[in-house]
């Protein structure tokens, strides 16, 4: 049912998600005027676009000099295949944290390429609760040990890092760039572009230099980190139009104050959406209270009778893509970057309505 108030409307999807106005109006400038993204991708228009997003991205996580960045091809979920065929020596395994609906993604697939381990499993906690690091099960031999840093479809997030005696490689397609990291407890990181990065079609891959091991047979030149960093990302055509957006997402980032800024303010955001929930006598959030996401609000109603209403009259109030995960259900509000705070205040006015007259 398309949206027929005259208010502000606010796109609350997982992804791709919502982009600053700014970001939209360079997007269309880039593509009315004649720019790089009509270059060959070895143009020097080309290389200094691609330069400037890096250093910008650098700047923003404070990135030391001996972690290379790679700007590639899709999304992350080419990356579940990749990291095994990339990362590993012959023999080896590597461990993987069961959090929720994209962890077992990643483990299903790489699985396909490598023998692993899942060195702790949310299951038994219907992946309602993330397992505390005392409870990873790690055997120093691994290859690297693998964590979903958010978990999109479940609304957990881990909001703290282990220093491991294996690398740390991490999934953080839905959380990069919403808080500052400590970097140097990472072997890699990897983020598909939709969330906090702009549009689909670049993954972004940040790899420490000792991890970049020469291809091994049969991996395709273009799917080497090793290649692709000696070749600076233009093994291939580069995903031009994504990467420019990326770099008017990192400026505009940096102009609201810096992953800082983005922190307190993705903290606030949360802190409000889940103080609706919770003093609630309709909705519901499983999830436990330390383990909870800042990024993606899932939450129930407790009448489930009543989310097809719940979702059209949202809908109806330009309160867009609030369902759930489609293997989930449910309800998620996802809170990237680009959200501004009114739409969540705007969210909780209408939650709070819905409930006065239906709850």
């Amino acid at each position: 049912m398309a949206c027929t108030c005259s208010e502000a409307i606010y796109n609350f999807a997982a992804g791709p998600s919502p982009l600053p106005a700014e970001v939209r109006a360079a997007l269309r400038e880039a593509l009315v005027e004649q720019g790089p993204l009509e270059q060959p991708f070895g143009a020097a228009a080309v290389r200094r676009m691609q330069e400037d997003v890096e250093q910008d991205l650098r700047a923003l996580l404070q990135l030391p000099a001996h972690y290379r960045v790679l700007f590639l091809q899709g999304g992350a979920s080419a990356q579940f295949a990749l990291l095994p065929l990339n990362l590993l020596a012959p023999g080896q395994s590597a461990g993987y944290l069961e959090s929720g609906h994209w962890a077992r993604k990643a483990i299903a697939e790489a699985r396909r390429h490598a023998a692993l381990k899942v060195i702790a499993s949310g299951a038994d906690s219907g992946f309602r609760a993330l397992p505390p690091f005392e409870a990873w099960q790690l055997d120093a031999n691994l290859g690297y040990c693998h964590v979903t840093s958010n978990e999109t479809g479940d609304g957990l997030q881990l909001h703290d890092f282990p220093e491991l005696p294996v690398p740390l490689v991490a999934d953080m397609s839905s959380d990069l760039l919403t808080r500052p990291l400590p970097l140097e407890r990472f072997g890699l990181i990897y983020a598909s572009a939709q969330k906090n990065l702009g549009i689909a079609g670049l993954c972004l891959v940040i790899v420490r230099d000792d991890l970049l091991r020469p291809p091994r047979p049969g991996l395709p030149s273009v799917f080497s980190y090793a290649l692709q960093a000696a070749a600076n990302s233009r093994l291939n055509t580069p995903p031009l139009h994504a990467l420019h957006c990326a770099g008017a997402m990192l400026r505009w980032i940096a102009r609201q104050g810096g992953l800082t800024a983005m922190a307190a303010l993705g903290l606030e955001k949360s802190r409000r959406l889940y103080r609706c929930i919770d003093g609630s006598d309709l909705y519901h959030c499983p999830q436990h209270t330390t383990d909870r996401s800042r990024v993606n609000v899932c939450f129930q109603l407790r009448e489930e009778r009543l989310l097809p209403l719940f979702l059209r009259s949202a809908e109806r109030h330009g309160l867009l893509n609030l369902h759930g995960h489609p293997a989930l259900g449910g309800v998620r509000a996802s809170l990237y970057n680009a959200m501004p705070l009114a739409g969540v205040d705007k969210l909780v006015d209408f939650m709070t309505a819905f409930e006065r007259q239906h709850g």
